[in-house]
């Protein structure tokens, strides 16, 4: 009986180590981008704000991705010479965009448009998590329908069902 009790111990041990292994490693790195792009270097260390690259949440439903452009923009000069610049250097030299690998993602049925939420001051922070803080970004937060719906009746905001499906 003891044999058994040790054994059925053993296994509960390991099943809970697994699943605080795959629970820790399957978001909290996020994917592996085509730029190693930190947004704890550039929105946390350098505190470059959120807009500053993502200038389409505050005019548009989607927040967008920044153009190799306005990466370009910057890296000309900074960091030149290190390998993901080159990386990026070298989507410039060939007109193209940087294929992200989006983050992320909604339902094709719900509409969610950023610029009133910029409008209102919510931070980024607020659905996003904290951004400055991650090397490789991952969905901190998920963002359902219970979440939006229950952040609107605490803001005393229309939970109208046209609003994010129409």
């Amino acid at each position: 009986m003891r044999r058994l009790l040790i054994g059925l111990a053993a296994v509960v041990l390991i099943v809970i180590v697994m699943g605080l292994y795959l629970l820790v490693s399957s978001g909290a790195s996020g994917p592996v981008q085509p730029i190693a792009y930190s947004h704890k270097l550039h929105a946390g260390e350098y505190q470059i704000p959120c807009q500053y690259c993502h200038s389409s949440a505050r005019r548009s439903p989607v927040a967008g991705i920044p153009s190799v452009e306005r990466c370009m923009g910057c890296h000309k000069i900074v960091a030149a010479d290190k390998p993901e610049i080159q990386k990026l250097k070298s989507y410039w030299d060939r007109k193209m965009p940087i294929p992200w690998i989006r983050v992320y993602n909604q339902p094709d049925f719900v509409f969610f448009d950023h610029e009133p939420h910029v409008r209102k001051g919510i931070e980024c922070q607020s659905c996003h998590g904290p951004i400055q803080t991650m090397e490789r970004v991952y969905e901190a937060v998920n963002l359902n329908m219970a979440r939006c719906v229950n952040c609107h009746r605490q803001n005393q905001v229309s939970v109208d069902c046209l609003i994010c499906h129409r």
